[in-house]
């Protein structure tokens, strides 16, 4: 679904060149559907996984390991390894929303960083779990977006077109930050990237608010 605005977005835009060797990896199908594949067997979407949920669960994780476990695991490390255990288990994951599986990834990255807490702490070093270790940096409308049904959520994305479908998924499920996004889609400044987004989610918010997306 087009507006009248598009051409805007496509004046911020110059064409990177690996994006089509690449595009296979992001696309725009939902993580959901990939979760479904990765089950089956399917290399590539566990792959996708990888892609888009390893980059943004580093940066949540940045700092929050604590002082006194950080001489004994590197935060990628530890991160990578949660993530791997993670999809190990994709078999009892149900997702009910649009953010679960990365609260369902987070989860893991915390379970892991209180397993490295207990060990460290055995050997008498402090180490005490930070309070804000489960927040999520988010605006509003993504926020909004997140919590929706995600059969909802689904049946709105595919109304949207194939340029706004793309930035959503990557923002929304990858959570990729706008220079990511600026990276991927040729965008020449985050702060475009940024402008994109907004549009791109907002344009789902309306479709959600017509009634366009019918409930389960």
């Amino acid at each position: 679904m087009a507006s009248d605005d598009d051409s805007s977005d496509e004046l911020e835009e110059t064409q990177p060149a690996h994006h089509a060797q690449r595009a296979v990896l992001l696309s725009d199908e939902p993580t959901v559907e990939l979760i479904v594949k990765a089950r089956g067997g399917d290399e590539d979407a566990l792959e996708a996984l990888l892609q888009r949920c390893l980059p943004p669960l580093k940066r949540w994780a940045h700092g929050r390991l604590p002082a006194a476990a950080r001489g004994h695991i590197d935060t990628g490390d530890l991160v990578q390894e949660a993530a791997m255990n993670a999809l190990r288990r994709l078999h009892a994951f149900e997702p009910r929303h649009v953010g679960a599986m990365q609260a369902f990834l987070r989860a893991s990255v915390i379970n892991r960083i209180r397993d490295e807490m207990r060990r460290v702490g055995r050997r008498g070093a402090p180490a005490e779990l930070p309070e804000d270790l489960a927040s999520m940096d988010a605006s509003p409308d993504e926020l909004a977006i997140r919590a929706q049904d995600y059969q909802r959520y689904l049946a709105a994305l595919r109304l949207l077109r194939t340029r706004d479908r793309e930035i959503v998924v990557a923002r929304i499920e990858a959570q990729w930050s706008p220079h990511e996004i600026a990276e991927w889609f040729g965008f020449r400044t985050p702060d475009a990237a940024r402008m994109a987004m907004t549009r791109a989610m907002r344009r789902l918010i309306a479709l959600l608010a017509e009634g366009n997306a019918p409930s389960k």
